[in-house]
C-alpha cells in the first residue's frame, strides 16, 4: 500500500481550509450534525451553504470543470473530506445526487439532460433521491417490478419504491423500471429521471426507530414520464444502476473519518463519567478500558481498510471489493461502539446523544448494501471462495 499526500493535494488543502476559515459562519458549522430530517429553516440554511458550495467549484469537487466541479483526483477528494470534518461543517443537502445519481447522468446522459439538471442538482435548487428498493426487491434488485410501458412518446409507470433517502424532500428521482417482462430479471430494466411533482406520484414519508424521517415510501399511479427522460439505453438500466452503485459503495472510504470521531467523542465522555466496581472515573477502570481499547483499534483497522482502497484507485485499479469490506467492518464497528457507550455511561446515556446512535445504528447494517451481501462479496471476490 502506497497511501502519501502529493504536493497537489496539500496545496489544495491550504486553499480550501482558508476558503472554510472565511465562508463557514456559526450558523453553518451548527449544521454540522444536521441529519435528514430537517424543518423548513434548516434546510433553508442548508440550500444557501450549498449555494456558496457550488459558486466556489466546492460543491462536487470531483465532477468534470465544464459541470460546475473541479476535476479533482483522489487524493484531493480525500483531503476535502478530512478538511470538512476538521471544520464540522456541513456537507452538501444534495448528498444522494451529486454523489452517486450524477456520475450515472454525466456517464450515460444526454447533452440536454447533463445542460438541464445538472446545474439545479450543484446547487441544491432540487433535490434527488434513488428509487431502486422495492417491498420485494432490496437486496435482489433485479426482482424490482415498479414498471414503465411506452405510450407514444412517454412512458406510463406504476409501482412502488420504499427506503427512499431524503425522498420527503426530493423533487427528482433516479428510477428503475422493468419495460420487458419477457426478458432474464438482470434485463429488461431501464432507468428513468422522473418529475417528482408530476400527477400520478405520492410520497409517504417512513418514521423511523429514532422517530426522524429520513426515507419515503413513493408510489406511483399512471406517471406519464417523458421519453426523453430515460437515462441510458432502454432496457440496459442494470448497466446504468451498477454506475450509481459504485459511487454509493466508493464512499465508505470516507466512513473511518465519523467514526474515529465518535471513538474519540467516547473517550472524552468516559474521562469525565463515575466508573464502575468503586474507579473514581469511567476510564480507570480495566474492563472499561479493555473495551475502549476495542473500539479504537477497530476505528484504526476501518482507516487501513479504506486506506488500502484509496491506495488500489491511485495505481489504477477501479473500485474494488475493499468497499464492501470496509463496509461490513464500519456497520459492526458503530454497533459496537453505542453498545460500548451504554455500558461505559451507563442508562443515562439512553437518553441523550449516544441513545440516539445507539438505536440509529441498527440501520448501519442494511443502508449501502446488507452486511449478507457484502459477506457474500467479500467471501468470493477476496478470500476467493466458490458461492454456495
Amino acid at each position: 500500500m502506497d497511501f502519501t499526500y502529493p504536493a497537489s493535494a496539500e496545496a489544495f488543502r491550504a486553499e480550501f481550509r482558508g476558503w472554510l476559515d472565511e465562508h463557514l459562519t456559526d450558523e453553518f458549522r451548527s449544521l454540522g450534525g444536521t441529519h435528514l430530517d430537517m424543518d423548513a429553516a434548516t434546510l433553508a440554511a442548508m440550500r444557501r451553504w450549498n449555494a456558496l458550495l457550488a459558486d466556489a467549484r466546492y460543491a462536487a469537487i470531483a465532477w468534470p470543470t465544464e459541470w460546475g466541479g473541479r476535476g479533482a483526483g483522489v487524493m484531493e477528494q480525500v483531503v476535502f473530506a478530512e478538511e470538512m470534518h476538521r471544520a464540522n461543517a456541513p456537507g452538501t443537502i444534495n448528498v444522494i445526487g451529486l454523489s452517486n445519481i450524477a456520475p450515472a447522468i454525466i456517464e450515460h446522459g444526454t447533452d440536454e439532460q447533463r445542460r438541464t439538471l445538472l446545474p439545479r442538482m450543484l446547487r441544491g435548487d432540487d433535490i434527488w433521491c434513488q428509487g431502486f428498493s422495492e417491498p420485494n426487491a432490496g437486496s435482489d434488485l433485479a426482482s424490482l417490478s415498479t414498471s414503465a410501458v411506452r405510450d407514444g412518446d412517454r412512458w406510463i409507470v406504476n409501482g412502488q419504491k420504499t427506503w427512499n433517502t431524503l425522498g420527503h424532500l426530493a423533487n427528482w428521482c433516479e428510477l428503475l423500471v422493468r419495460t420487458d417482462r419477457d426478458a432474464p430479471k438482470h434485463r429488461g430494466i431501464t432507468c428513468l429521471l422522473v418529475d417528482l411533482t408530476r400527477p400520478g406520484v405520492e410520497v409517504r414519508p417512513i418514521t423511523t426507530i429514532t422517530g426522524e424521517r429520513e426515507f419515503s415510501e413513493i408510489f406511483f399511479t399512471d406517471v406519464a414520464v417523458p421519453a426523453t427522460m430515460t437515462l441510458g439505453p432502454v432496457n440496459d438500466g442494470w448497466r446504468v444502476a451498477m454506475t450509481t452503485l459504485a459511487y454509493e459503495r466508493g464512499t465508505v472510504a470516507k466512513l473511518h473519518l465519523g467514526l474515529r470521531a465518535k471513538v474519540q467523542r467516547l473517550f472524552e465522555a468516559a474521562a469525565s463519567a463515575p466508573g464502575p466496581r468503586g474507579a473514581p472515573r469511567a476510564i480507570d477502570d480495566p474492563q472499561v478500558r479493555r473495551l475502549l481499547a476495542r473500539c479504537y483499534v477497530d476505528g484504526e483497522l476501518l482507516k487501513l481498510v479504506s486506506e488500502r482502497a484509496i491506495s488500489g484507485e491511485l495505481h489504477g485499479r477501479g473500485p474494488g471489493p475493499e468497499g464492501s469490506l470496509a463496509k461490513l467492518l464500519w456497520s459492526e464497528a458503530d454497533q459496537q461502539l453505542t453498545a460500548v457507550a451504554t455500558e461505559v455511561l451507563g442508562a443515562a446515556s439512553l437518553a441523550d446523544r449516544w441513545g440516539r446512535d445507539r438505536v440509529y445504528s441498527r440501520s448501519l447494517s442494511i443502508a449501502g448494501g446488507t452486511t449478507q451481501i457484502n459477506k457474500n462479496i467479500v467471501a468470493q471476490r477476496i478470500l476467493g471462495l466458490p458461492r454456495g
